[in-house]
């Protein structure tokens, strides 16, 4: 865990006041206790729900600890992004805000799949079991329902693929 807060901390350019530092923290320290015995899991569980509003109200990001989240997620801009529990997330992702990542409806399992080094524009919405490729570009407020394959951009409502060269 602490390998990894101290990549977050470079990745947010040493600066304390970043809001995305602050969730990142959180949810590396409610992953961390998974790995802690029952009783002992008790009021470290208590400490995450804690942290977790807090760090909710304060910036306006929805992270949850169920989510997988590789290395070096950078939020750019905070307010308005939700991340569903069962989403998957690569290394060295971009999110901007109003950002929404989950289930298509609710009732319906699976969540979408995110490939390393993927940037996602402010407002885009990926939706259902979809699995966005390696090093794709989202566009601003586009709408993701269908799978991206590596290197393109998605733009539009619903979003449309542009292959790139």
């Amino acid at each position: 865990m602490f390998e990894l807060i101290r990549e977050d901390w470079r990745t947010y350019e040493r600066d304390i006041w970043r809001q995305g530092l602050w969730v990142m923290l959180t949810y590396r320290f409610g992953r961390w206790r998974y790995g802690l015995p029952g009783l002992l899991r008790k009021p470290f569980s208590l400490l995450y729900k804690f942290m977790k509003i807090t760090t909710q109200i304060l910036t306006g990001i929805d992270l949850p600890c169920e989510a997988t989240v590789g290395r070096r997620l950078k939020i750019e801009h905070f307010g308005g992004i939700i991340i569903s529990g069962d989403t998957c997330i690569g290394d060295d992702v971009v999110l901007r805000n109003g950002v929404t990542i989950g289930l298509k409806r609710t009732g319906e399992a699976g969540a979408p799949r995110i490939g390393n080094r993927v940037d996602i524009g402010a407002g885009a919405k990926i939706l259902g079991t979809i699995t966005i490729g390696d090093d794709a570009v989202i566009g601003a407020n586009a709408v993701v329902l269908c799978d991206v394959p590596a290197g393109a951009l998605a733009v539009g409502i619903p979003a449309r693929i542009i292959e790139r060269a």
